[in-house]
């Protein structure tokens, strides 16, 4: 594969030209060689590096969790004790914040649940909002 603009990795790894460039800024991405004329030029190592930032990230894993995550990619002969860590911490993380959606989604059903669609001044949803005592959590 020849080597490629940043247009093209941008293009073929799915992120835009900026992403790129903030990767490179915070150190996920290696600084890319460059044409005589200063154009960064990329190659396949890239393209999957910068495919598997883009798959972490809408994993929702952080910065710093991917930065590390690399690091062990990059040494392959580690062993993956900390790549386990990284995942079940996140996983923890995802856990919690289903629990608080599932509690919001059942709180905004049981106002909605009790609206009388009348005027805003029966509303109970308002009525809910104004007073956080009336709420079911």
């Amino acid at each position: 594969m020849p080597d490629l603009s940043i247009g093209r990795l941008a293009k073929d790894a799915g992120v835009k030209v900026p992403t790129i460039r903030f990767y490179e800024q915070i150190g996920l991405m290696p600084t890319p060689a460059r044409t005589q004329s200063e154009r960064r030029i990329y190659g396949p190592s890239d393209i999957q590096r910068l495919r598997f930032i883009r798959h972490a990230r809408q994993l929702g894993f952080e910065i710093k969790d991917i930065e590390a995550l690399l690091g062990l990619a990059d040494r392959p002969n580690l062993p993956c004790t900390e790549a386990d860590r990284i995942a079940q911490v996140h996983l923890e993380a995802v856990d919690a914040k289903i629990a608080q959606l599932t509690l919001l989604r059942a709180e905004l059903a049981r106002m909605t649940t009790n609206c009388g669609l009348g005027l805003a001044a029966d509303c109970k949803v308002i009525e809910v909002l104004s007073d956080h005592s009336q709420c079911g959590h």
